[in-house]
């Protein structure tokens, strides 16, 4: 059963820093795509950054520069480093799995239950 799992959210000043993770169990395919999208209430759901088995990176122009995408070695977390962050920024962050071929960062088949960060004034 795959699960992926948010963590890391919370309250941080206006420019400051924030690395949330997402922790995917039962990943057992060789190709995949994971990724970070977020949420405003009452906006559709906005792509940030993705990340697949071959460490090809991908980032929506709206946050290249400011956020990095990493997985660990064990290949079972994916982080969201941001940097310089944004009132505007504050959102519920989803991690998303695809396995779908071609791999992409949208249409994602699997999706965690997200993790609130709130960027204050």
């Amino acid at each position: 059963q795959v699960q992926l799992v948010e963590s890391g959210g919370g309250l941080v000043p206006a420019g400051n820093s924030l690395t949330v993770s997402c922790v995917a169990s039962g990943f057992t395919w060789a190709y995949y795509a994971i990724g970070w999208f977020r949420q405003v209430p009452g906006k559709e759901r906005e792509t940030l950054s993705c990340i697949d088995n071959d460490e090809k990176t991908y980032y929506e122009d709206s946050v290249k520069g400011r956020f990095t995408i990493s997985i660990n070695a064990a290949r079972d977390t994916v982080y969201l480093q941001m940097t310089n962050l944004k009132p505007e920024d504050t959102a519920v962050y989803y991690c998303g799995g695809r396995i779908k071929r071609p791999l992409m960062c949208e249409n994602m088949d699997f999706w965690g239950k997200g993790t609130l960060v709130t960027v204050s004034a």
